[in-house]
């Protein structure tokens, strides 16, 4: 996906972005934690998934330096970054400060 797509994807809406790679250990951890927040807000937020080596440019696009990066995007605007493994009730508390 390269940028302009991507822009196009996260212009309607609220869309939780993981900046990952299958290689990152705190990555695998936080995968099941942003399928549960995905659960929790299934019709009010959409969850993408980075892959950071197969995007490699959309990454670079959005800064992101370490990973797992998240990233909340509202109508295709960044709110809020999350740099590091991050708790369901994180993320979670955020999302609903959002809606």
């Amino acid at each position: 996906m390269d940028s302009e797509q991507f822009q196009k994807t996260i212009e309607n809406g609220i869309f939780l972005v993981d900046f990952n790679a299958p290689w990152c250990a705190p990555c695998k951890i936080q995968e099941p934690i942003i399928h549960a927040v995905g659960k929790k807000f299934t019709t009010k937020i959409t969850v993408i998934f980075i892959n950071i080596d197969d995007n490699n440019k959309l990454a670079t696009d959005f800064m992101v330096q370490s990973i797992p990066t998240l990233i909340i995007f509202k109508e295709g605007v960044e709110q809020e970054r999350f740099i590091g493994l991050q708790s369901e009730k994180t993320i979670t508390d955020k999302l609903n400060a959002m809606l």
